[in-house]
Protein backbone atom coordinates (compact mmCIF):
# COMPACT_ATOMS: atom_id res chain seq x y z
CA UNK A 1 0.00 0.00 0.00
CA UNK A 2 2.62 2.43 0.81
CA UNK A 3 4.61 1.65 -2.37
CA UNK A 4 0.96 2.79 -4.32
CA UNK A 5 1.36 5.86 -2.47
CA UNK A 6 4.44 6.55 -3.66
CA UNK A 7 3.93 5.68 -7.00
CA UNK A 8 0.70 7.53 -7.04
CA UNK A 9 2.77 10.54 -5.82
CA UNK A 10 5.24 10.58 -8.52
CA UNK A 11 2.34 10.42 -10.95
CA UNK A 12 1.13 13.77 -9.10
CA UNK A 13 4.02 15.38 -9.10
CA UNK A 14 4.50 14.64 -13.04
CA UNK A 15 1.41 15.44 -13.62
CA UNK A 16 1.36 18.83 -11.65
CA UNK A 17 4.54 20.15 -13.30
CA UNK A 18 2.39 22.50 -15.35
CA UNK A 19 0.85 23.92 -12.44
CA UNK A 20 1.06 24.82 -8.95
CA UNK A 21 -1.27 25.53 -5.45
CA UNK A 22 -0.20 28.23 -2.23
CA UNK A 23 -1.56 28.63 1.55
CA UNK A 24 -1.55 32.69 1.98
CA UNK A 25 -5.00 34.05 1.86
CA UNK A 26 -5.72 36.09 -0.94
CA UNK A 27 -8.69 38.20 -2.23
CA UNK A 28 -10.44 36.31 -5.39
CA UNK A 29 -10.11 38.31 -8.61
CA UNK A 30 -13.88 36.09 -9.50
CA UNK A 31 -15.60 33.72 -7.59
CA UNK A 32 -17.51 32.33 -10.88
CA UNK A 33 -16.09 30.99 -14.22
CA UNK A 34 -18.21 32.30 -16.93
CA UNK A 35 -18.65 30.93 -19.86
CA UNK A 36 -20.60 33.59 -21.85
CA UNK A 37 -17.75 35.52 -22.29
CA UNK A 38 -17.26 36.82 -26.05
CA UNK A 39 -13.56 37.34 -25.92
CA UNK A 40 -11.33 35.75 -23.13
CA UNK A 41 -7.85 37.48 -22.66
CA UNK A 42 -4.73 36.08 -23.91
CA UNK A 43 -2.71 34.00 -21.47
CA UNK A 44 0.53 31.73 -21.73
CA UNK A 45 -1.05 29.44 -20.15
CA UNK A 46 -4.09 26.95 -21.36
CA UNK A 47 -7.12 28.22 -20.89
CA UNK A 48 -10.61 27.54 -21.72
CA UNK A 49 -10.06 29.33 -25.33
CA UNK A 50 -7.49 26.53 -26.26
CA UNK A 51 -10.21 23.68 -25.83
CA UNK A 52 -11.85 21.80 -27.71
CA UNK A 53 -15.42 22.30 -27.17
CA UNK A 54 -15.36 18.83 -25.01
CA UNK A 55 -13.03 19.18 -23.09
CA UNK A 56 -14.06 23.04 -22.45
CA UNK A 57 -17.19 21.43 -21.27
CA UNK A 58 -15.01 19.15 -18.93
CA UNK A 59 -12.82 21.62 -17.71
CA UNK A 60 -15.56 24.21 -16.78
CA UNK A 61 -17.22 21.10 -14.78
CA UNK A 62 -14.24 20.05 -12.84
CA UNK A 63 -14.24 23.63 -12.13
CA UNK A 64 -17.44 24.47 -10.71
CA UNK A 65 -17.42 21.13 -8.53
CA UNK A 66 -14.19 20.94 -7.11
CA UNK A 67 -14.75 24.66 -5.94
CA UNK A 68 -18.16 23.79 -4.23
CA UNK A 69 -16.21 20.74 -2.33
CA UNK A 70 -13.17 23.27 -1.86
CA UNK A 71 -15.89 25.85 -0.44
CA UNK A 72 -17.09 22.57 1.97
CA UNK A 73 -13.51 22.13 3.27
CA UNK A 74 -13.91 18.58 1.98
CA UNK A 75 -10.40 19.00 0.53
CA UNK A 76 -10.15 15.01 -0.29
CA UNK A 77 -13.36 15.22 -2.54
CA UNK A 78 -12.42 18.41 -4.10
CA UNK A 79 -8.62 17.05 -5.45
CA UNK A 80 -9.70 14.88 -7.71
CA UNK A 81 -11.70 17.44 -9.76
CA UNK A 82 -9.28 20.04 -9.18
CA UNK A 83 -6.54 17.98 -10.38
CA UNK A 84 -8.42 17.72 -13.88
CA UNK A 85 -9.48 20.93 -13.84
CA UNK A 86 -6.06 22.12 -13.09
CA UNK A 87 -4.49 19.57 -16.27
CA UNK A 88 -6.66 20.78 -19.09
CA UNK A 89 -6.92 24.75 -17.88
CA UNK A 90 -4.44 26.10 -15.60
CA UNK A 91 -5.13 29.75 -17.15
CA UNK A 92 -9.55 29.03 -16.79
CA UNK A 93 -11.01 32.12 -18.51
CA UNK A 94 -7.41 33.86 -18.66
CA UNK A 95 -8.80 36.40 -15.76
CA UNK A 96 -9.34 33.78 -12.84
CA UNK A 97 -6.32 32.90 -10.60
CA UNK A 98 -8.14 31.19 -7.58
CA UNK A 99 -7.20 27.45 -9.09
CA UNK A 100 -3.77 28.18 -7.69
CA UNK A 101 -4.57 29.47 -4.33
CA UNK A 102 -7.04 26.35 -3.87
CA UNK A 103 -4.27 24.27 -4.83
CA UNK A 104 -2.19 25.27 -2.37
CA UNK A 105 -4.57 24.91 0.19
CA UNK A 106 -5.26 21.52 -0.68
CA UNK A 107 -1.84 20.25 -0.59
CA UNK A 108 -1.18 22.49 2.77
CA UNK A 109 -4.41 20.39 4.21
CA UNK A 110 -2.20 17.03 2.55
CA UNK A 111 0.53 18.04 4.78
CA UNK A 112 -1.18 19.14 7.57
CA UNK A 113 -2.81 15.34 7.39
CA UNK A 114 0.27 12.87 6.91
CA UNK A 115 3.31 12.34 9.33
CA UNK A 116 5.13 10.61 6.27
CA UNK A 117 8.12 12.68 5.65
CA UNK A 118 8.40 11.79 2.25
CA UNK A 119 5.19 12.65 1.38
CA UNK A 120 5.54 15.44 4.00
CA UNK A 121 8.31 16.85 1.68
CA UNK A 122 6.97 16.02 -1.78
CA UNK A 123 3.31 18.14 -1.08
CA UNK A 124 5.94 21.11 -0.30
CA UNK A 125 7.79 20.83 -3.59
CA UNK A 126 4.37 20.73 -4.97
CA UNK A 127 3.06 23.55 -3.26
CA UNK A 128 6.21 25.57 -4.64
CA UNK A 129 5.50 24.20 -8.23
CA UNK A 130 1.85 25.75 -8.54
CA UNK A 131 3.45 28.83 -7.14
CA UNK A 132 5.82 28.49 -9.99
CA UNK A 133 2.75 28.31 -12.58
CA UNK A 134 1.30 30.59 -11.19
CA UNK A 135 4.16 33.23 -12.08
CA UNK A 136 4.24 31.87 -15.62
CA UNK A 137 0.45 32.51 -16.27
CA UNK A 138 -0.03 35.54 -14.31
CA UNK A 139 3.12 37.36 -13.63
CA UNK A 140 3.50 39.17 -10.11
CA UNK A 141 6.62 37.53 -9.23
CA UNK A 142 7.37 39.88 -6.40
CA UNK A 143 3.77 39.01 -4.52
CA UNK A 144 4.53 35.27 -5.54
CA UNK A 145 7.55 35.55 -4.10
CA UNK A 146 6.47 36.86 -0.94
CA UNK A 147 3.79 33.82 -0.34
CA UNK A 148 6.53 31.08 -0.92
CA UNK A 149 8.76 33.10 1.91
CA UNK A 150 5.41 33.20 4.17
CA UNK A 151 4.50 29.72 3.72
CA UNK A 152 8.17 28.44 4.70
CA UNK A 153 8.50 30.61 7.52
CA UNK A 154 5.31 30.10 8.95
CA UNK A 155 4.03 26.92 7.78
CA UNK A 156 6.79 24.88 6.33
CA UNK A 157 9.96 26.09 8.40
CA UNK A 158 11.92 22.99 7.65
CA UNK A 159 11.97 23.01 4.17
CA UNK A 160 14.06 26.06 3.58
CA UNK A 161 17.37 26.99 5.40
CA UNK A 162 16.43 31.02 7.00
CA UNK A 163 19.28 32.23 4.22
CA UNK A 164 16.55 31.05 1.35
CA UNK A 165 13.45 32.32 3.49
CA UNK A 166 15.12 35.37 3.85
CA UNK A 167 15.95 35.68 -0.10
CA UNK A 168 12.65 35.05 -0.90
CA UNK A 169 11.45 38.07 0.89
CA UNK A 170 14.17 40.23 -0.36
CA UNK A 171 13.14 39.01 -3.65
CA UNK A 172 9.51 40.24 -3.07
CA UNK A 173 10.62 43.41 -1.10
CA UNK A 174 12.85 44.66 -4.05
CA UNK A 175 10.25 44.03 -6.45
CA UNK A 176 7.58 46.00 -4.68
CA UNK A 177 9.37 48.32 -2.95
CA UNK A 178 7.33 50.61 0.09
CA UNK A 179 3.84 49.08 -1.32
CA UNK A 180 5.47 45.87 -0.61
CA UNK A 181 2.66 43.26 1.02
CA UNK A 182 2.01 43.38 4.59
CA UNK A 183 2.28 39.51 5.35
CA UNK A 184 6.07 39.73 4.73
CA UNK A 185 7.30 42.97 7.11
CA UNK A 186 7.58 41.03 10.47
CA UNK A 187 9.13 37.72 9.41
CA UNK A 188 11.74 39.39 6.73
CA UNK A 189 12.57 41.88 10.00
CA UNK A 190 13.35 39.02 12.04
CA UNK A 191 15.51 37.16 9.36
CA UNK A 192 17.09 39.88 8.23
CA UNK A 193 17.98 41.05 12.44
CA UNK A 194 18.96 37.31 13.19
CA UNK A 195 20.84 36.53 9.83
CA UNK A 196 23.26 40.13 10.01
CA UNK A 197 23.80 38.89 14.04
CA UNK A 198 25.03 35.69 12.52
CA UNK A 199 27.12 37.26 10.11
CA UNK A 200 25.03 35.68 7.11
CA UNK A 201 24.55 39.07 5.15
CA UNK A 202 26.71 42.18 5.17
CA UNK A 203 26.46 45.60 6.83
CA UNK A 204 25.60 46.96 3.20
CA UNK A 205 22.30 44.71 2.77
CA UNK A 206 21.67 44.84 6.05
CA UNK A 207 21.32 48.80 6.03
CA UNK A 208 19.78 48.61 1.96
CA UNK A 209 16.67 45.93 3.70
CA UNK A 210 16.30 48.39 7.15
CA UNK A 211 15.82 51.52 4.38
CA UNK A 212 13.39 49.70 2.58
CA UNK A 213 11.80 47.93 5.20
CA UNK A 214 10.99 51.37 6.83
CA UNK A 215 9.32 52.99 3.60
CA UNK A 216 7.24 50.11 3.59
CA UNK A 217 5.87 50.28 6.95
CA UNK A 218 5.82 53.70 6.89
CA UNK A 219 4.18 53.71 3.45
CA UNK A 220 1.36 50.79 4.64
CA UNK A 221 0.62 52.35 7.49
CA UNK A 222 0.03 55.38 6.00
CA UNK A 223 -2.20 54.18 3.50
CA UNK A 224 -3.90 51.20 4.44
CA UNK A 225 -7.38 49.97 3.23
CA UNK A 226 -8.72 46.72 4.75
CA UNK A 227 -5.08 45.83 6.17
CA UNK A 228 -5.24 48.63 8.96
CA UNK A 229 -5.48 45.83 11.58
CA UNK A 230 -2.09 43.91 9.96
CA UNK A 231 -0.49 47.56 9.97
CA UNK A 232 -1.10 48.01 13.53
CA UNK A 233 0.52 44.79 14.51
CA UNK A 234 3.69 45.72 12.17
CA UNK A 235 4.08 48.81 13.97
CA UNK A 236 3.70 47.07 17.12
CA UNK A 237 6.92 44.67 15.73
CA UNK A 238 9.02 45.53 12.99
CA UNK A 239 10.39 49.33 14.19
CA UNK A 240 11.32 47.67 17.65
CA UNK A 241 13.79 44.98 16.06
CA UNK A 242 14.93 47.85 13.70
CA UNK A 243 15.82 50.06 16.45
CA UNK A 244 17.57 47.60 17.91
CA UNK A 245 20.16 47.53 15.32
CA UNK A 246 21.18 51.20 17.02
CA UNK A 247 23.25 48.49 19.13
CA UNK A 248 25.56 48.15 16.07
CA UNK A 249 28.56 51.02 15.55
CA UNK A 250 28.05 52.53 12.60
CA UNK A 251 24.62 51.07 11.38
CA UNK A 252 22.67 53.94 11.68
CA UNK A 253 23.80 57.52 9.93
CA UNK A 254 23.46 61.17 11.56
CA UNK A 255 20.38 61.97 9.23
CA UNK A 256 18.25 59.04 10.82
CA UNK A 257 19.51 59.97 14.39
CA UNK A 258 18.35 63.30 13.96
CA UNK A 259 15.49 62.63 11.94
CA UNK A 260 14.37 60.11 15.21
CA UNK A 261 15.28 61.85 18.44
CA UNK A 262 15.54 65.88 18.00
CA UNK A 263 11.62 66.60 17.98
CA UNK A 264 12.08 64.61 21.38
CA UNK A 265 14.70 67.64 22.19
CA UNK A 266 12.81 70.23 20.27
CA UNK A 267 9.42 69.14 22.47
CA UNK A 268 11.46 69.20 25.55
CA UNK A 269 14.45 71.55 24.74
CA UNK A 270 14.58 72.62 28.89
CA UNK A 271 14.81 69.33 30.51
CA UNK A 272 18.86 67.80 30.83
CA UNK A 273 17.92 64.19 30.96
CA UNK A 274 16.24 64.59 26.98
CA UNK A 275 18.84 67.18 26.48
CA UNK A 276 21.43 64.78 27.58
CA UNK A 277 19.76 61.60 26.03
CA UNK A 278 19.10 63.19 22.31
CA UNK A 279 22.87 64.52 22.40
CA UNK A 280 24.20 61.11 23.19
CA UNK A 281 21.58 59.85 19.86
CA UNK A 282 23.32 62.76 17.98
CA UNK A 283 26.74 61.62 18.67
CA UNK A 284 25.95 57.99 18.22
CA UNK A 285 25.23 59.02 14.41
CA UNK A 286 28.80 60.84 13.83
CA UNK A 287 26.45 64.48 13.20
CA UNK A 288 29.19 67.47 12.71
CA UNK A 289 29.46 69.25 15.89
CA UNK A 290 29.27 72.32 13.80
CA UNK A 291 25.63 71.27 12.46
CA UNK A 292 23.21 73.63 13.33
CA UNK A 293 21.04 70.98 15.23
CA UNK A 294 24.53 70.12 17.32
CA UNK A 295 25.06 73.47 18.08
CA UNK A 296 21.23 74.05 19.77
CA UNK A 297 22.21 71.02 21.76
CA UNK A 298 25.08 72.11 22.82
CA UNK A 299 24.02 75.74 23.83
CA UNK A 300 21.05 73.54 26.25
CA UNK A 301 23.63 71.49 27.41
CA UNK A 302 26.08 74.65 28.79
CA UNK A 303 22.60 76.15 29.94
CA UNK A 304 20.60 74.08 31.79
CA UNK A 305 22.75 70.71 32.19
CA UNK A 306 26.52 71.51 32.53
CA UNK A 307 28.50 70.65 36.24
CA UNK A 308 31.75 70.74 36.81
CA UNK A 309 34.16 68.10 35.31
CA UNK A 310 34.96 65.46 37.69
CA UNK A 311 38.68 64.61 38.64
CA UNK A 312 40.44 63.05 35.75
CA UNK A 313 40.66 59.36 35.78
CA UNK A 314 37.96 56.41 34.48
CA UNK A 315 35.10 57.79 35.71
CA UNK A 316 35.32 60.77 33.68
CA UNK A 317 37.28 59.16 30.33
CA UNK A 318 33.65 56.79 30.77
CA UNK A 319 31.11 59.54 31.33
CA UNK A 320 33.26 61.43 28.19
CA UNK A 321 32.66 58.15 25.85
CA UNK A 322 28.96 57.91 27.31
CA UNK A 323 27.91 61.23 26.11
CA UNK A 324 29.84 60.51 22.57
CA UNK A 325 27.83 57.74 21.79
CA UNK A 326 30.63 55.13 21.83
CA UNK A 327 28.61 52.83 24.68
CA UNK A 328 30.42 49.76 24.47
CA UNK A 329 33.80 51.28 24.78
CA UNK A 330 31.54 53.34 28.54
CA UNK A 331 30.76 50.45 29.34
CA UNK A 332 34.19 49.18 29.89
CA UNK A 333 35.47 52.14 31.79
CA UNK A 334 32.76 51.92 34.03
CA UNK A 335 34.21 48.41 34.74
CA UNK A 336 37.16 50.00 35.22
CA UNK A 337 36.04 52.97 37.48
CA UNK A 338 33.74 50.52 39.57
CA UNK A 339 37.59 49.18 40.81
CA UNK A 340 37.95 52.46 42.37
CA UNK A 341 34.76 53.18 44.04
CA UNK A 342 34.56 52.86 47.71
CA UNK A 343 31.10 54.30 48.14
CA UNK A 344 29.15 51.67 48.12
CA UNK A 345 26.01 53.76 47.17
CA UNK A 346 28.30 55.33 44.54
CA UNK A 347 28.94 51.69 43.23
CA UNK A 348 24.98 50.78 43.19
CA UNK A 349 24.57 53.53 40.55
CA UNK A 350 27.32 53.01 38.72
CA UNK A 351 25.45 49.44 38.43
CA UNK A 352 22.64 50.55 37.19
CA UNK A 353 23.98 53.31 34.91
CA UNK A 354 25.71 50.23 33.13
CA UNK A 355 22.30 48.68 33.22
CA UNK A 356 20.42 51.45 31.65
CA UNK A 357 23.03 51.61 28.72
CA UNK A 358 22.78 47.73 28.29
CA UNK A 359 19.08 48.44 28.02
CA UNK A 360 18.31 52.17 25.80
CA UNK A 361 21.77 51.79 24.19
CA UNK A 362 23.15 48.39 23.08
CA UNK A 363 19.91 46.62 23.29
CA UNK A 364 21.62 42.98 25.77
CA UNK A 365 18.49 42.48 28.15
CA UNK A 366 20.44 39.45 29.74
CA UNK A 367 23.22 42.52 30.47
CA UNK A 368 21.16 44.71 31.62
CA UNK A 369 19.14 42.51 34.34
CA UNK A 370 22.79 41.20 35.40
CA UNK A 371 23.96 44.74 36.44
CA UNK A 372 20.75 45.79 37.54
CA UNK A 373 20.56 42.83 39.98
CA UNK A 374 24.28 43.19 40.52
CA UNK A 375 23.15 46.87 42.02
CA UNK A 376 20.25 45.83 44.01
CA UNK A 377 22.19 43.21 46.09
CA UNK A 378 24.83 46.16 46.89
CA UNK A 379 21.96 48.73 47.76
CA UNK A 380 18.92 46.88 50.25
CA UNK A 381 15.65 48.29 49.78
CA UNK A 382 16.25 50.28 46.41
CA UNK A 383 13.16 49.73 43.90
CA UNK A 384 15.30 51.29 40.72
CA UNK A 385 16.70 48.51 40.00
CA UNK A 386 14.17 46.12 39.94
CA UNK A 387 12.10 48.96 37.90
CA UNK A 388 14.39 48.70 34.91
CA UNK A 389 14.54 44.99 35.25
CA UNK A 390 10.05 45.16 35.17
CA UNK A 391 10.87 47.59 32.01
CA UNK A 392 13.08 45.25 30.48
CA UNK A 393 10.50 42.32 30.26
CA UNK A 394 7.85 44.32 29.21
CA UNK A 395 9.95 45.44 26.53
CA UNK A 396 10.42 41.96 25.51
CA UNK A 397 7.56 41.60 23.66
CA UNK A 398 8.74 41.82 19.82
CA UNK A 399 12.08 39.96 21.27
CA UNK A 400 10.41 36.94 22.44
CA UNK A 401 7.20 36.73 20.25
CA UNK A 402 5.65 38.99 17.18
CA UNK A 403 4.47 41.92 18.98
CA UNK A 404 1.00 40.77 19.65
CA UNK A 405 -0.41 37.46 20.72
CA UNK A 406 0.70 35.02 23.56
CA UNK A 407 4.51 34.54 23.62
CA UNK A 408 4.24 38.88 23.83
CA UNK A 409 1.71 38.95 26.18
CA UNK A 410 3.06 36.86 28.77
CA UNK A 411 6.35 38.61 29.18
CA UNK A 412 3.91 41.67 31.43
CA UNK A 413 3.35 38.92 33.84
CA UNK A 414 6.90 38.99 35.16
CA UNK A 415 7.72 42.36 34.35
CA UNK A 416 4.36 43.35 36.45
CA UNK A 417 6.19 40.88 39.13
CA UNK A 418 9.01 43.34 39.69
CA UNK A 419 6.72 46.50 40.15
CA UNK A 420 5.02 45.17 42.82
CA UNK A 421 8.34 44.44 44.38
CA UNK A 422 9.78 47.29 43.58
CA UNK A 423 7.00 49.61 45.34
CA UNK A 424 6.75 46.81 48.46
CA UNK A 425 10.77 47.63 49.24
CA UNK A 426 10.84 51.04 48.25
CA UNK A 427 8.04 54.20 48.70
CA UNK A 428 9.56 56.24 46.44
CA UNK A 429 8.97 54.57 43.35
CA UNK A 430 5.37 53.58 44.41
CA UNK A 431 3.95 56.25 42.16
CA UNK A 432 5.75 55.05 38.75
CA UNK A 433 5.29 51.05 39.78
CA UNK A 434 1.41 51.58 40.26
CA UNK A 435 1.11 53.93 36.77
CA UNK A 436 3.16 50.98 34.64
CA UNK A 437 1.28 48.02 36.20
CA UNK A 438 -2.29 49.80 35.22
CA UNK A 439 -0.65 50.66 31.42
CA UNK A 440 0.45 46.65 31.46
CA UNK A 441 -2.22 44.60 32.77
CA UNK A 442 -4.30 45.77 29.94
CA UNK A 443 -1.58 43.88 28.14
CA UNK A 444 -1.99 40.59 29.75
CA UNK A 445 -3.36 37.45 28.04
CA UNK A 446 -7.68 37.27 28.31
CA UNK A 447 -9.34 34.19 29.90
CA UNK A 448 -10.39 32.45 26.61
CA UNK A 449 -6.51 32.46 25.98
CA UNK A 450 -5.44 30.83 28.88
CA UNK A 451 -8.47 28.39 28.76
CA UNK A 452 -7.51 26.92 25.22
CA UNK A 453 -4.55 26.45 26.54
CA UNK A 454 -5.32 24.51 29.30
CA UNK A 455 -3.99 26.54 31.61
CA UNK A 456 -5.97 28.17 34.94
CA UNK A 457 -5.62 32.00 36.69
CA UNK A 458 -3.11 31.71 39.68
CA UNK A 459 -0.88 28.79 38.19
CA UNK A 460 2.69 29.14 38.31
CA UNK A 461 4.21 29.58 35.01
CA UNK A 462 7.28 29.66 33.52
CA UNK A 463 7.97 32.49 30.92
CA UNK A 464 10.66 31.17 28.10
CA UNK A 465 12.55 33.22 25.75
CA UNK A 466 15.56 35.18 27.93
CA UNK A 467 13.38 36.02 30.95
CA UNK A 468 13.12 32.08 31.68
CA UNK A 469 11.71 33.11 35.24
CA UNK A 470 8.28 31.54 37.08
CA UNK A 471 5.05 33.71 37.64
CA UNK A 472 1.68 33.60 38.15
CA UNK A 473 -1.09 33.23 35.43
CA UNK A 474 -3.31 36.45 35.41
CA UNK A 475 -5.64 37.50 33.08
CA UNK A 476 -6.64 41.32 31.50
CA UNK A 477 -10.55 40.11 32.10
Amino acid sequence: MKQYLYISLAALVALVIGCTPKTTKEIIDSPVVKTDKPEEPKNPCTTFADLSPSERDQAETAYVLYKDFYDAKDYKEAYSYWKKAYRLAPGSNGRVKYQFDHGVGIYADFFKNTSDPKLQAAYVDTVMMIYDKRIECFGDEAYIQGRKAYDYYYNYPDYATDLKKYELFKAALDGKGKESDYFIINPMTKLLYDLFQQEKINLTEAQDGVTKLSEAISYGTANCDKDCAAWEVIKSYAPNRLEALEAVDDFYDCNYYSSKYFPEFEANSTDCETIQFVSRRMFRGKCDVNDAKMQQLKTAYTTYCYTPPPPAGPCSIANDLYNEGKYSEAVTKYEECLESVNDMDKKARYKLLIAKIYYRDLKNFSKARKFALEAASIKSNWGEPYMLIGKLYASSGPLCGPGTGWDSQIVTWPAIDKWEYAKSIDPSVAADASKLIAQYKKYMPNKEDVFIRSLKPGQTYKVPCWINENTKIRTSD
